[in-house]
């Protein structure tokens, strides 16, 4: 009988809870409204939105089928003019070149307290209301609350009639700015099939559905004779999630896209269900790389015969060259040769013979014509089609080519696979971009393959080292080679192109940590792209010898920050690839000096699994000091939970970093 009582009474709080509604009204504002300075969601918020409630449902229209009705209402508090973005509004609207979803029954009002009366203003939507053509399928409205100042209140309600059923609006519970009720109500007909794409750490204070029948009205009104009503009834089910209290989700270090982390839900249209004729519209990997593949502006242009590719590659071939050789010079070939228009594109929009014309053509435009290349020579290549880290994950499990902005070429010699990207300037073969390492991707084969491009294969190895010893005068003379990580050279090639060697020498010059001069600065491997690059320098110490010396022994080369500054983290932490960096100093005790202190040695596990490693060794021979410090991390992912211990590793590297060795005089 108590399980009886209680489990009823935790069915009726269950009940009264999904039916709690938010108390914010449009139109209804009050002095007290006004009242809130700082909100306990989060003191230092510039903006916080009140409540943010949205509801699509399916309607019959007056052209013999179905249409979308969306309604968004949003009340935002500004507190100070650093939430003034949040007056700028822009509103997307779909087209498909002829026909373009409607923004209907738009209204916004700006709302401020004085002398303790609410005075509202509101916008001009006739005159103020701008259009925005983004691209073929995409406008945008646009408008600018009136009026707006420190304190406003600011709220819009606007509807869009969608006659686009593949375009079911998503919703994002969460933003910049903290949000105190969110809110999306759904309601869909058995008779369609859509697949929900949720993502987000916050769970949901209501996730509720319910059934119920409903009757459509339709009207066929596009014939010559008199129209035609059909009331269809159906089964629907109307979904309503809720999240309260939502944090402000903000970029932190070591975020692949912080839109990948915010709490949202998008939809997918998949199939017509009974009682309509069975349709599936969403399609399959092997049928969606078929389409591609039989496309004029992907497939086709690779599987062409393209025999005027030869008058290309003879040249290249000087005899005896292995199918990896010839490779590599197809793609060295393309690489210098060509500039990259836009490095966001999936399909070409010219012809391989065009873009070897102009020399020049998008990141798909590019690798298509390396791929061209490459299979005229007999070696076995296909295309690649993934998302970048900036442009989000994408959902292994369904076909959608909107997420996909970026085209690679994938080789297969001797066994061995290559991913090849011709369209960056000084990356090597067998390299992409880091941009490029961003989970699944789609080999667009006869099958639709997928691949991943994991950041756990990527290893940053560092070696830095340094022997300092005293000149016949008594002062400190030293050498330094050093070889960064593959993507460390990449950048370095870069600002050598840009800002010449002289800047890199002033630049090491100013984060040195001592006053030096350099001299037989050399840097090896500078056009070689496939390898890291060697700095190699010697130095003069011209430091002021004071009677104590404050020696820091990695001389500029240290951990100066914690990347880690948040308290806490509500997303994982994504690095860009796993690091391991090895710094090696002998140096003489300088002469008329002794070692007055040296920092205590230490070696620290990042965890059990030993996954991180932070290695900090000083010893003293004689007049000889022995240094070395090794921070390594072999895993690029870490889960919100185990924040804190990356946030404590980080902090200990830091502070044994800045140690110093105290030399006195003697």
């Amino acid at each position: 009988m108590k399980f009886f009582i209680f489990a009823l009474t935790l069915l009726v709080s269950l009940s009264l809870f999904s039916q709690e509604k938010s108390k914010i009204k449009f139109g209804e504002v009050s002095a007290k409204d006004f009242e809130t300075k700082v909100y306990p969601i989060d003191s230092t918020a510039d903006a916080v939105v009140i409540a943010d409630v949205g509801s699509s449902e399916l309607e019959g229209n007056t052209k013999g089928w179905f249409s979308l009705r969306y309604k968004h209402f949003q009340r935002i508090h500004i507190l100070n003019k650093n939430g003034y973005d949040l007056a700028n509004v822009s509103i997307r609207l779909y087209s498909n070149g002829e026909d373009e979803e409607v923004l209907d029954k738009l209204k916004a009002y700006t709302y401020n307290l004085e002398n303790g009366k609410v005075v509202e203003t509101k916008l001009d939507v006739k005159n103020n209301v701008f259009k925005d053509k983004i691209n073929k399928n995409r406008v945008d409205k646009k408008f600018t609350f009136p009026n707006v100042k420190e304190g406003s209140i600011i709220e819009f309600e606007y509807t869009i009639l969608s006659d686009f059923l593949d375009n079911l609006q998503p919703w994002e519970f969460q933003g910049a700015y903290p949000r105190l009720w969110s809110e999306y109500n759904l309601t869909i007909p058995e008779f369609l099939g859509y697949a929900f794409l949720t993502q987000g750490f916050k769970k949901y204070d209501i996730n509720d559905r319910k059934e119920r029948k409903e009757t459509f009205r339709i009207i066929d009104s596009r014939g010559t004779g008199a129209s035609e009503t059909h009331n269809p009834t159906s089964n629907v089910s109307d979904y309503r999630w809720v999240m309260k209290n939502v944090p402000a989700l903000k970029e932190e270090s070591f975020t692949s896209a912080i839109d990948n982390h915010i709490s949202k839900i998008e939809f997918q249209f998949s199939e017509y269900r009974y009682p309509l004729t069975y349709k599936r519209v969403m399609g399959t990997w092997d049928k969606l790389a078929g389409d591609m593949l039989e496309s004029e502006f992907f497939g086709k242009q690779i599987s062409k015969d393209n025999g005027w590719l030869k008058d290309i590659i003879v040249p290249l071939k000087k005899g005896g060259e292995s199918k990896t050789e010839m490779a590599t010079k197809i793609f060295a070939w393309v690489r210098d040769n060509f500039t990259c228009t836009d490095y966001s594109s999936v399909y070409a929009s010219q012809s391989l013979k065009n873009i070897f014309k102009n020399k020049s053509g998008t990141v798909a435009e590019l690798n298509l014509l390396l791929i061209a290349m490459l299979r005229y020579d007999d070696i076995d290549t296909d295309p690649v089609i993934l998302s970048t880290r900036s442009n989000g994950y994408t959902y292994s499990l369904y076909p959608l080519l909107s997420q996909y902005n970026y085209v690679v070429a994938r080789a297969v010699i001797d066994n061995k696979v290559y991913f090849l990207d011709a369209s960056e300037p000084k990356m090597g073969f067998g390299h992409l971009p880091v941009r490029c390492y961003n989970g699944h991707a789609r080999i667009i084969n006869k099958t639709g393959d997928a691949t991943y491009l994991s950041t756990d294969s990527l290893n940053e190895a560092k070696y830095t080292s340094i022997f300092i010893i005293n000149d016949e005068k008594g002062n400190w003379a030293g050498s330094i080679q050093q070889t960064p990580g593959y993507y460390e050279s990449y950048s370095l090639r870069n600002r050598i192109k840009e800002k010449g060697k002289d800047q890199l020498q002033k630049d090491i010059i100013s984060g040195f940590g001592s006053q030096i001069a350099i001299k037989n600065f050399v840097i090896d491997s500078l056009e070689l792209y496939d390898n890291p690059i060697t700095l190699k320098y010697d130095f003069d110490i011209r430091d002021e010898k004071e009677d104590i010396i404050y020696l820091n022994p990695m001389f500029g080369e240290g951990q100066k920050e914690n990347p880690f500054k948040s308290a806490e983290r509500k997303y994982p932490v994504e690095m860009p690839y796993k690091f391991d960096e090895s710094y090696n100093l002998q140096i003489e005790v300088p002469k008329g000096y002794v070692v007055d202190e040296l920092p205590k040695s230490m070696i620290v596990k990042l965890n059990e699994e030993n996954e991180g490693m932070f290695e900090y060794r000083i010893s003293q021979s004689g007049d000889n000091i022995s240094f070395r410090s090794r921070v390594r991390i072999s895993r690029t992912v870490f889960q919100p939970e185990e924040y804190e211990m990356l946030r404590e590793f980080f902090n200990l590297v830091v502070k044994k970093h800045a140690e110093q060795i105290v030399f006195k005089k003697k």
